[in-house]
Formats: structure tokens, sequence, C-alpha cells
């Protein structure tokens, strides 16, 4: 009897696994479908009338090309050869034996383990019938077995220089996170279970967001990460108070409130990235590091860059200097009176200060006191995975394409930095929103990263060239204003930080830059990565920050003999800055004397790509 039980209850369950993939209303399903495809459709008309009406246009074919260049010469190596060109086949055959035989020893053992298990940090397999389901589980784990004998090929292929390597190792990650069976509604158990549970209603909602996402792009997929209707700039992200004082064709300079009576002597100016807004550096009262430099006594004064547009297309490196850095070293001074700064850039905000100081440095413009670089690489060496979009072909390519229009339009970039966390940024969000059909939480930094900029043509194009591709700045090749420009004559002291899992500028690159400069360098090594390492308030208490001796031989040898501290590096910089002049005079009213242009952050910062 209590076998039969048994049985029946066996069967119960098997019942029950079954009746979860079918319909419950196969009229409904089909009505939805139907529904499901008409918004697809529109999806598609959105994507055909941008390029009818020259809004936007497939800008190259180069990265495609370069792939498939990149994998040919992976393929040389292995079919070049019958001999490895069998290797590599019997390797695959073998796993996939492996695989088979698993399977068949899972029907009789239900507690046997995985062939092949993904990380435990892989959160796309997290699903129960991922393991217990003998279809889902196969798929899963040939995938797998897949997935990481194609890594193989590209590491075992020995005739490969460094670079086509990396190429290789990029295009090879990109592919396989595109093919994961969890990406696809007949493959994903979830998925699956959700559309027959909603009788197909979550692929209408998916659909007619794909449709509103390629309507947002003008014709590209602008991939939606948060809610934006949460979001309002000035009023519940990008809140802390201040005056615009100054304001350029390509700039404008914020001077925030004082929070204390007195404050540092030298005044504090703020050069941001202008991929993507400078908000990152006050996202909300509680991350804000504008609004945590005034509490500490910082007369601060930020530059927004504009959004350009066709009328910026022409004005390079040597105009964001003069009429960006510049121009916001003479407003600091009307409204201060100081004729001494201390100046920060994060990112390329921080390569283009570089470039900026080694300039002045040329011409003895003493203005600037000291420097903090905030995750910038002045030397590209070992630039990371945005070097696979920078060749000759593909840069030429670009400059073609940008003369036309005058700028890189805001979602190409913006694909291009979320492709280098592909597995975090892109095919989660595809997922749930245009198959699950689900609209992303709000999320401050995922909407700060969303609202991206257009990069003018000349300005991205001497970026790309002289850093990225001739590495020009680290030689003392580059020039601005027809004259060559040497880092090494910087002498002033710099603050350099890099983050330990930094995927833009990798901690080695920013390690390696800092021999670049001619003056004393405190190099900081902090924990996370290129955004959560650096707005990493101390209240917080995330993370950590490593300090040691001078930045010299290798990053891992500097690292092992370094100290580590708990926390934030907030109070360590400002610790800092104090070394270098700790004098203090009265608050000061933004803008001085003089009038103000209008409340921060501005109008810059709104202007929406």
């Amino acid at each position: 009897m209590a076998q039969k039980n048994g049985t029946n209850s066996s069967k119960d369950q098997s019942n029950a696994s079954v009746d979860q993939y079918l319909a419950k209303d196969p009229e409904r399903l089909a009505r939805n479908l139907a529904r499901a495809l008409e918004e697809l459709g529109k999806a598609a008309a959105a994507w055909t009338e941008a390029r009818e009406k020259g809004e936007t246009s497939d800008v190259t074919t180069a990265p495609l090309v370069d792939m498939v260049r990149t994998f040919s010469r992976v393929s040389e190596y292995w079919l070049g050869d019958p001999a490895r060109a069998l290797e590599a086949q019997t390797r695959l055959f073998a796993e996939f034996m492996g695989l088979w035989a698993n399977a068949i020893r899972r029907m009789s053992e239900d507690a046997a383990a995985d062939y092949a298990s993904p990380p435990a940090a892989d959160k796309r397999f997290q699903d129960p019938e991922w393991g217990r389901n003998a279809f889902f589980s196969f798929l899963k784990q040939a995938y797998l077995v897949t997935s990481r004998w194609a890594v193989d090929l590209v590491d075992g292929a020995e005739n490969l220089d460094d670079m086509t390597r990396h190429k290789a190792r990029f295009y090879v990650d990109q592919i396989s996170q595109a093919l994961s069976p969890s990406n696809f509604l007949l493959t994903n158990p979830e998925l699956f279970r959700e559309t027959m549970s909603s009788d197909g209603e979550n692929l209408v909602r998916g659909m007619r967001m794909l449709a509103e996402d390629i309507s947002a792009g003008k014709g590209d997929l602008k991939l939606r990460q948060s809610d934006a209707s949460k979001f309002k700039v000035g009023e519940n992200i990008a809140m802390t108070p201040g005056k615009v004082i100054a304001r350029s064709r390509l700039a404008e300079v914020i001077q925030y409130e004082p929070a204390t009576k007195e404050v540092l002597k030298r005044p504090l100016l703020v050069v941001p990235p202008w991929i993507n807004k400078f908000y990152i550096l006050d996202l909300n009262p509680k991350r804000s590091f504008i609004r945590w430099a005034v509490e500490q006594g910082h007369t601060v004064f930020v530059i927004s860059w504009v959004n350009p547009d066709e009328r910026h297309g022409r004005l390079d490196w040597a105009d964001y200097i003069d009429e960006g850095i510049r121009f916001a070293l003479e407003a600091v001074e009307q409204a201060t009176g100081a004729d001494a700064v201390n100046a920060m850039g994060y990112c390329v905000g921080g390569t283009l200060l570089a470039a900026s100081l080694a300039l002045m440095a040329a011409e003895g413009d003493t203005r600037i006191a000291s420097a903090t670089l905030l995750t910038t690489q002045v030397d590209f060496t070992h630039a990371g995975d945005l070097k696979v979009f920078v060749d000759e072909e593909q840069v030429q390519a670009l400059d073609k394409a940008m003369r036309g229009r005058g700028y890189l339009d805001a979602n190409r970039m913006a694909t291009a930095f979320n492709m280098l966390r592909a597995g975090d940024l892109i095919w989660p969000y595809v997922v749930n929103n245009y198959l699950r059909g689900r609209a992303p939480l709000p999320f401050d930094l995922l909407y700060w990263n969303s609202d991206s900029t257009r990069l003018g043509a000349a300005n991205h194009s001497y970026y790309l060239r002289n850093c990225y591709l001739e590495n020009n700045l680290s030689r003392g090749r580059a020039t601005l204003h027809g004259k060559r420009i040497q880092i090494e004559d910087v002498k002033i002291p710099i603050f350099n930080l890099a983050t330990r899992e930094d995927h833009i500028a990798p901690a080695k690159s920013v390690f390696l830059g800092s021999r670049c400069f001619g003056g004393p360098v405190e190099f900081i090594l902090a924990g996370s990565g290129h955004i959560a390492g650096v707005i990493n308030p101390p209240e917080m208490n995330k993370y950590q920050f490593w300090t040691g001796s001078k930045p010299e031989g290798m990053l891992e040898n500097w690292l092992s003999e370094a100290t580590e501290t708990p926390g934030s590096w907030w109070p360590h910089w400002h610790a800092w800055i104090e070394k270098q002049d700790g004098q203090r005079v009265a608050a000061r009213k933004p803008g001085g004397r003089r009038k103000t242009l209008g409340d921060a952050p501005g109008e810059y910062v709104r202007v929406r790509a």
C-alpha cells in the first residue's frame, strides 16, 4: 500500500510539473500572441522609420568585420593542423559524452550532481527547474560546456598576439552571453511558465516596451534599466544647493552653498567626464560626494558639460580645456579671489585634467596647486576591454560617420559601455523587460547610467586616437594648441585613485599611469568598481582601500605590501588635501558679488540626448 501511495505521489508531482507548462486558456494565449506580434510590428516600424527619416543610421560594420577577422585568426591555428583540429573536436565530443552519461545516470539517481555547473555568482540559472527538469538541465549544461570549450580555443591558440587574444576573448564572451538559454522564451523554464500562466500577457507588455524603447532611441534600442518616471534632476536627484555662476558654449560652472562657517582657503574644482553627466557625484543626499565635500569645508565648484550637438562638432580637447577647465578657473577666481585651487577629475574628465595640467605647466600657469584623479588613465597600455572597439579601421569608420552629424549618438557609447558588463547591464534587462514584460524598478544609479550624452566628433576622435589608439598622451606625442605636451612636466602633488574591479579604467592601467607625472603621486586602491568604488560615503562603511609606498614596479607587488583600511577613502583624501594647505577662511557666497545665472544643477544637465 505504501508503495502504491508513493507511486501515486510521484505521478502527482510529475503531472503538476507538466501542468505548469500548459496554457490555462489556449484561446486567450492565441489572442495575446497576435497582440504581441502587432506590438513587435510597431517596434520594427519605429526602427525603419528612424532610418528613412535620417534620424539614425547603422554607423559602421567595422566592429562586425573586426570580430570575423579576429575569429579567423583563432580558426587558422586550430584548422591549420589536422591533428589540432581533431583534438579540439574530440575534446568537445568527450564533454558531450560525459554530459549524456550524466543525464542517463540522473534518470535513476535523483541526487546525482550536474556534469557542468555555473559559478556560484551566476544568477541566470537559479530557478529549481534548471536542476530537476531533465530537458532544461541538459540545455544549461550543454551551454556551459560549449561556452567553456570556446574560451579554451581562444586561450589555447598559440599564434595570437596579445591584442587579438584580448579581442577574441571579449567577442566569445559577448556571443556566449547572448546565446545563453536563459535569454529565450522556450529554453528558460521561468519565462515559459510565466507565459503559460498569463496566457502570453507578459509578451504583449514586453513587446510594447520594446517598441517604446526603440522609439525613444530614435531607431536604436534605448534599453531601460530603471523607471525614469520616478526621477527628476534637481528635485530628487542632483539636489545639493548651489548656483550656476558662469556659462560658456561648452560648460556651466556651478558653485555650491557652504555648509560650514569657515572653509578651506583653496577651492575645489571638479572636472567630471563628459560621457554621462556630473550628478553621479550628487545622486542623493546620502551618497553625494559633492554634499559631503561641502560639509567638510570645501568650497566646491563643478563643471557641467554641455550635451553636444552639431554646433559643437569641431570643438576638440583644446577647446574643452579653454572653454571648460580654464573658463572654470577664471570663474572660481572671480567668485572667491583665490589664485590657487585643488582640482579633481573623474574618469575621462581626469584624463582631460591631466592633459590640461601638462599644457598649463608648459605655459607657466600655476593656478592648480594639487590634483585628484579618480579612476583616470593617462597611460592606455592596459586600457581594458574598451580597446576592443579601437583600432585604425574602426576609428576611421567612426570618424567618417561622425563627420556627417557632428557627434556620436549617446546610445552608441552607452551600448559599448554596457557591453563591458553585458551579463549585468544588458541581458537581465532584455529578459525582464521584453520577455517577462516587467518594467524595471526605480534606481538612481541606473537612471544616471541611462542619462547619457552625445559625444562631439572632434573631441571624441581626439580622445580615441591620442589615448586608446596611439597612447600619445603618455608618450609625450599629444599636441594641444600646436604644442607637444609632456605629462612629466606636471610637478604638483597628485592623489591618484584606482578601483580594484574597474572594467573601464583598470587598476593596472591607472597604476602604470602614476609614473608619467613629474611630481609626488599618492596612489590609492579602493575596493569595488568604477562607480561603487568612488561613490562610497563613509556612513555606509562599505568596501576598503589600500595605501602604500610609491607606485613603482608591479601593482601586485605594491598591493602585497600595502596597508588595508576598511571603509571609504573619502576621509583619507580629505586629510591629504589638508596636508597640502589646511588654511581656512570665512565661508563664501556663490558667485561672490557677481550676479548668478540660476540655481544648481543648471540647464545643460537637463538636456537629454
